[in-house]
């Protein structure tokens, strides 16, 4: 399926690893120009050289900046000046529990998880209206709904991430563009795969048993019963920033594995 991204031009924060990543991949094979992101300049370069290699003709950049530093936000707004297709994926989570999150926790989550998106909007979104074509995608969690009891700040960030997408969209009335989030459920990142690793090794259980315990204990409403691929969750956010998903606006979508059990 031509998903009509050919010469679109994306960016993706928090885009050197995980879900980001592998959006980047999959913009790259739909013909779009693709910027991604990450804190460390080594690491970007990385990213982009891995790009390269694994797609033919990629065409493909990055800019590190790190979200929680307005002047680096700035000196990238200034670099990259204008985008098509914004992809608000960048975040940090930290189990932790409730009595042990500082103001300055709260605060720290907050300022890279939904301000990050806010300050890329605000400079993004108007000029999609201007043009009357864009797409603006925010990254958001099954936390969102699910909060996780060991990560209350990270379930408010991404929760608040709802109702900017929800905001902006309401914004984007009779015009070409739209604002919608997409909802991953557990996904088996790198970072994730490590953490089944060290678990597997710890509990002298294979990594099948590890996941297979995850979700009979942590979450047992899911009904894949297991971590959705990185690549399954950047199909789905490509297709919602593609063309052919004009008529999705202010949505949250869900790729959870049916963990949420609300039909709405």
């Amino acid at each position: 399926m031509d998903l009509k991204l050919k010469d679109k031009v994306v960016f993706i924060s928090g885009s050197t690893a995980g879900i980001g990543f592998a959006t980047a991949e999959r913009f790259l094979t739909e013909g779009a120009t693709v910027v991604i992101n990450g804190r460390d300049q080594n690491r970007v370069d990385d990213a982009v050289n891995s790009l390269k290699s694994n797609i033919e003709d990629a065409k493909v950049s990055g800019i590190a900046a790190d979200f929680s530093k307005s002047d680096e936000i700035d000196a990238l707004l200034e670099k990259l000046p204008e985008v098509d297709i914004l992809i608000n994926n960048t975040g940090i989570f930290e189990p932790m529990a409730f009595e042990d999150i500082s103001d300055a926790d709260w605060l720290r989550f907050f300022e890279v998880n939904v301000m990050s998106g806010i300050r890329l909007s605000r400079h993004y979104f108007p000029k999609m209206l201007a043009k009357n074509w864009g797409r603006v995608i925010f990254i958001s969690s099954e936390s969102a709904v699910f909060i996780p009891e060991e990560m209350i700040h990270y379930g408010m960030t991404k929760t608040a991430q709802l109702a900017v997408s929800r905001g902006l969209a309401e914004l984007t009335k009779g015009t070409q563009v739209t604002v919608n989030s997409i909802l991953p459920g557990p996904t088996k990142s790198k970072g994730v795969g490590q953490f089944i690793e060290d678990l597997s090794k710890s509990e002298n259980k294979s990594m099948d048993e590890v996941e297979k315990d995850f979700f009979k204990k942590q979450r047992p409403t899911s009904l894949i019963g297991r971590f959705a691929d990185v690549e399954e969750v950047a199909n789905t956010i490509v297709y919602y920033s593609s063309p052919l998903a004009s008529a999705t606006n202010g949505a949250s979508i869900r790729v959870e594995g049916g963990l949420i059990k609300s039909i709405l």
